[in-house]
């Protein structure tokens, strides 16, 4: 009977020296765990406010909020079993050479990743823009974090990495709100240049879709031999662009052949040779 006893005295002892021994280290790493806890809520808080105040994508603020409050969450962490005792050198040491084997793994995807990053924060296009790269032309239908989605004017969706898009060349038509169209019609040289220069520019002013200003013009881009080349630039919204292209192509053939105004003549040169 006495040596249960004893033994209970001796395990509430040694209870009671761990509890002296460690418990101030644990009490200590708990607060540090709840006050660290209360610091990254704030930081994250903030993080969003300054973010909403810089106009952030959506999309690229729920990543930097994730990204951040994840690492701060870890530093806490490390902090707190640091404070217990707990080596942590093989801690941090395990996880940079695992952070560096999936890096090296997903070389390509974290390349998208930065390059989607670059083009939410600096906005070279924007949803809705028609942009040319990478040798498509489309109209932005979304930005995500790693690809850009767009819709060709054949109605094809493309996906393209973001990785691509921020190194390579990118043409905005979207960017100033207003796009040229470029267009060319050809006369004979027997044919008055002021009527068919008149027909070409009523048929423009007609187009509710050109805008008044920039003013469209039809000038003489070049001489053939089989006749002139008349350059017609109209200018629209780019969301227009194909409507007006087309439109101002089959819109001014028709006036034209209804003005009577005759279209190029090929040449050709006999030559007669004899022995």
């Amino acid at each position: 009977m006495d040596q249960p006893v004893e033994q209970l005295g001796n395990w509430t002892e040694r209870g009671v020296q761990l509890l002296l021994e460690h418990g101030p280290k644990v009490l200590m790493a708990l607060v540090v765990l709840w006050i660290g806890s209360m610091l990254v809520r704030m930081i994250g808080r903030m993080l969003d406010k300054v973010m909403e105040k810089r106009g952030v994508e959506a999309t690229l603020k729920r990543f930097l909020h994730s990204l951040v409050t994840i690492a701060l969450r870890i530093l806490v962490f490390i902090t707190a079993i640091q404070m217990l005792g707990v080596a942590t050198t093989s801690f941090v040491a395990i996880i940079g050479a695992a952070g560096l084997a999936v890096g090296l793994a997903l070389q390509g995807t974290l390349a998208n990743f930065a390059g989607g990053t670059l083009i939410l924060l600096f906005k070279p296009y924007k949803v809705g823009d028609l942009i040319e790269a990478q040798g498509v032309l489309g109209v932005v239908k979304e930005i995500q974090i790693f690809t850009t989605v767009m819709l060709t004017p054949e109605n094809k969706t493309a996906i393209i990495p973001n990785g691509a898009m921020a190194n390579g060349n990118i043409i905005n038509y979207s960017h100033d709100g207003k796009m040229r169209v470029d267009l060319t019609f050809g006369i004979s040289y027997g044919e008055p240049l002021d009527k068919a220069r008149k027909v070409l520019e009523e048929v423009m002013a007609n187009d509710p879709l050109v805008l008044i200003e920039p003013a469209p013009s039809v000038t003489v881009s070049k001489l053939n031999l089989e006749g002139m080349e008349l350059a017609v630039r109209p200018w629209c919204d780019p969301k227009d662009y194909w409507t007006v292209y087309f439109g101002t192509l089959e819109q001014g053939i028709m006036a034209i052949q209804a003005a009577g105004i005759k279209g190029p003549r090929p040449s050709m040169t006999i030559t007669n040779q004899t022995n």
